[in-house]
């Protein structure tokens, strides 16, 4: 049973139609309700749930509920992010699109994550993975948040795999 953030729209509207397909039950979050309904509709038996990964009590509820109605819920793929051009030389500097990026890019997978441990945890085998991009090693310049983003999650996501070696 897999949970796939930003599962209704690109990488991970695909991964949750590929996985699915492969006999997978597939739970996708997301902000647009819209979005999430028309890709659970065109895959009969998906699973799906609004969740804006900036909400930091949205996140903690949501990952408490999600284990009650999917308590078979053994795998979660990070996948939620924006990514949106800054101007740095721009006066006033426009805080907002970096704290909604890191916000969704860094903090809502960290929150996610923590609110599902345990159950993970407890579970015979279970996968934490996050999607990063290549722009945290050659970053794009018109997206400095992103970019920065994307190299935390990624250290951040071997510092998970490190401390979780010994778990299930």
């Amino acid at each position: 049973t897999i949970l796939i953030t930003g599962g209704g729209t690109g990488i991970g509207r695909a991964l949750a139609e590929a996985l699915h397909a492969r006999g997978n039950q597939i739970i996708i979050t997301g902000r647009r309700e819209d979005v999430l309904k028309a890709t659970a509709a065109a895959n009969p038996g998906m699973a799906w749930a609004t969740l804006d990964m900036q909400d930091a009590a949205a996140v903690a509820a949501f990952g408490a509920q999600v284990v009650k109605d999917h308590p078979a819920l053994n795998a979660v793929i990070l996948n939620a992010g924006i990514m949106k051009a800054e101007d740095l030389k721009a006066a006033p500097f426009d805080f907002a699109t970096v704290e909604a990026t890191i916000a969704t890019n860094l903090l809502g997978p960290i929150r996610l994550t923590a609110a599902l441990l345990p159950h993970l945890t407890a579970q015979p085998a279970a996968t934490v993975m996050t999607v990063t991009s290549g722009l945290a090693f050659i970053p794009l310049t018109a997206t400095p948040t992103y970019n920065a983003t994307k190299a935390a999650i990624h250290s951040w996501s071997q510092s998970l795999r490190h401390q979780l070696a010994d778990t299930s």
